[in-house]
């Protein structure tokens, strides 16, 4: 099959390989929120509020096929840089497909059943419960489709090859907003239409991306399918479980600091989540550059090439710097505009603005926290990641978020999330030099 060597050449070049076209990709995932978010908010607060509590939690449970996805990037980028065969790539993708899709199902099932009592936990009101439940059966039907989807283009990255798994990405994500207003409107099915065509868009997307592998060698069907393939779960379990962790604490944490910010009432909690909503979309090259630096010091790594590894390190941070100055300006310049995209209410515009405004200048932190995350992970060493990111939310973010409640109101929830941000560069630093991917050596 067709694949880039990431081993050779400039190592910015490799790394923008992967990630340029990445950031369409997630972009479009992302938008599909965005799209929910405007669609539902035009129905009134009861159902931009709902969005507020299940963006967290579903964030959360995707982290599971984000964690499988980093565990499969693992094991096929690094059988890929040390030159074997390529069936044994394909064998390690289809396994990883198969435990993908055990967990999924389980998962999905236990969020179908716990949903009503998740988000009453959370303070969801009335209003707001009523329609986060309608959203739910239809999310977790979605799931397995998103897990296997995931998988399949985490193998597409670590062969290289980040312009098939956008693709994908984008197609699914069009589909799904072509028929959010459809059903929302049209068929008058409100929340639950959002949820629907979530369900459908990330059908297709699976199908094809599946299709799609098997047609260029990225799975194949070898008659030795299940040689091997305990050794294959346990590679990409040792990445998968604790980058599974990883991902989840982050929206985890968010969850309860939604649920700090739902003692102010439903206007703080819509403000809270719209701005969420526009931040992931200012993140969105910062998180493409997570999804390139994986392969970039997996193919490195498998090969022998550590100093490249670290090379890719160094460049990967040093754009969250410079990226992080110029979206910080741009997000306090314009941030009352963009919180009114998506909020009619002052009161709830408001509390979107001061987070943009405030939040906005730490983002660098977050893009350095996931990018060494996603390097620590290809590099087998996910068991760092998911210490930095337990560290930041549950000894930094959320104890200062309630304190800063209790203190100051919603600025103080504002404030430890600068911290938590700011927190992480130093963890980042440390954790990279223990793993041997220290950019300062590079």
């Amino acid at each position: 099959m067709a694949q880039r060597n990431l081993t050779k050449g400039p190592v910015w070049r490799a790394l923008a390989r992967v990630s340029a076209p990445m950031s369409f990709g997630i972009l479009a995932v992302l938008s599909v929120g965005l799209a929910d978010a405007f669609f539902l908010g035009q129905l009134g607060q009861a159902p931009l509020a709902a969005i507020g509590f299940i963006y967290p939690v579903t964030t959360a449970l995707t982290s599971l096929s984000i964690g499988l996805s980093a565990g499969a990037n693992a094991a096929i980028s690094q059988t890929v840089g040390k030159g074997e065969d390529d069936a044994a790539a394909a064998r390690l993708a289809i396994h990883a497909l198969g435990l993908g899709l055990a967990l999924a199902l389980i998962t999905a099932l236990g969020f179908w059943w716990l949903s009503g009592s998740i988000f009453t936990l959370m303070g969801a009101s009335d209003a707001a419960l009523t329609e986060a439940r309608a959203y739910a059966p239809f999310w977790a039907v979605s799931f397995p489709f998103l897990v296997v989807m995931m998988i399949a283009n985490a193998a597409f990255r670590a062969h290289g090859d980040g312009a098939t798994s956008a693709v994908i990405m984008v197609l699914a994500a069009l589909i799904n907003i072509a028929l959010t207003p459809l059903f929302i409107f049209t068929f008058d099915l409100g929340t639950q239409g959002a949820a629907m065509a979530t369900a459908i868009g990330r059908a297709f997307g699976a199908v094809i991306a599946v299709v799609y592998a098997y047609h260029v060698g990225v799975l194949s069907r070898c008659p030795d399918i299940l040689t091997g393939v305990l050794g294959s779960l346990k590679q990409v379990l040792a990445v998968g479980v604790p980058a599974a962790f990883s991902n989840a604490i982050n929206p985890a944490g968010l969850s309860l600091v939604t649920a700090a910010a739902a003692t102010l009432g439903d206007a703080a909690v819509a403000g809270f989540g719209a701005a969420t909503r526009v931040q992931s979309v200012a993140l969105v090259p910062l998180l493409a550059l997570s999804a390139g630096i994986g392969p970039v010091v997996g193919q490195n790594w498998g090969a022998q090439k550590q100093d490249r590894a670290r090379q890719g390190m160094r460049d990967a941070w040093i754009f969250c710097g410079v990226y992080g100055v110029i979206v910080a300006i741009l997000l306090t310049v314009f941030a009352d505009r963009l919180a009114g995209l998506f909020i009619e209410s002052d009161d709830a515009r408001s509390y979107a603005a001061q987070y943009l405004s405030i939040v906005g200048w730490s983002l660098f932190g977050y893009g350095i926290l996931v990018t060494a995350n996603a390097g620590m992970n290809a590099r087998s060493k996910a068991g760092y990641s998911m210490g930095l990111s337990l560290a930041r939310i549950f000894a930094v973010y959320i104890p200062f978020a309630w304190v800063g409640l209790l203190a100051f109101g919603y600025p103080g929830i504002l404030g430890a999330a600068v911290l938590a941000n700011v927190f992480a560069v130093g963890g980042a630093f440390w954790c990279t030099r223990r793993t041997g991917l220290d950019p300062i050596r590079a």
